[in-house]
């Protein structure tokens, strides 16, 4: 046996193999990947996201497309200053505790309605509730149904009478949405009220334009007219 061949040949062998492992050894080349170039300064155009990695998106900034706050939130532009005139109107004297306020208001105002179609008149408007005086737990108003003409006589049915809506100069605010949620409004009037300098007398109506009968009815729609000094 020759041994030495066995060795030049194991030798051979062996560099061949250790060839093979380096050449296998030696990254691939990307295929779809470009390496990263950072951004030059000043750019601010973000880098690519890979597919499936979750990233926060950034929230833009809206545009200032100067809007108007919602119906309900009194401004210049939705508190309109009126010179109210009287009207007849059959009208109910009640008063009731805050806790069942809207559903009292409801209540005489459908008796009112009432008695108005009982005596064949003809209303002429929305209805509404006059405060006349609030407390911590109740308040006193009167339930108005505005008439097409003034009837003669001075009552009608069910303890209604026949009077005149109240007239003088008044701020008009708008109220829409839940009556469980028309604190809130008279919040903002108030303070309103503050920022303009303006006094307002101890009453107050309440136009009511949709039929809501549920405090907690988000339908509702209520013009609000606070009588100024």
């Amino acid at each position: 046996m020759r041994i030495g061949s066995i060795n030049r040949s194991l030798g051979v062998e062996l560099a061949f193999g250790l060839f093979l492992a380096l050449l296998a050894a030696q990254p691939e080349p990307a295929v779809a990947e470009a390496p990263a170039v950072p951004p030059a300064a000043g750019d601010s155009t973000p880098a690519p996201v890979s597919p499936g990695v979750n990233v926060k998106p950034i929230p833009s900034k809206p545009a200032d497309t100067g809007s108007k706050p919602p119906p309900g939130v009194p401004d210049d532009t939705s508190a309109v200053t009126l010179e109210l005139t009287s009207r007849p109107v059959a009208f109910t004297s009640a008063s009731a505790e805050w806790a069942n306020g809207f559903k009292s208001v409801v209540g005489e105002i459908a008796k009112v309605d009432a008695a108005v179609k009982k005596a064949g008149l003809t209303p002429a408007g929305h209805p509404f509730a006059l405060f006349l005086s609030t407390g911590d737990k109740s308040f006193e108003f009167e339930a108005m149904v505005p008439l097409a003409a003034k009837p003669e006589g001075k009552d009608l049915s069910d303890g209604v009478k026949i009077g005149e809506s109240p007239a003088g100069k008044a701020i008009k605010f708008l109220h829409r949405g839940a009556y469980d949620d028309i604190d809130s409004t008279y919040d903002l009037i108030t303070a309103f009220l503050d920022e303009k300098g303006l006094e307002s007398q101890n009453r107050f109506v309440e136009e009511y334009l949709t039929d809501t009968t549920e405090p907690d009815d988000g339908n509702l729609e209520a013009d609000i007219y606070v009588f100024l000094k």
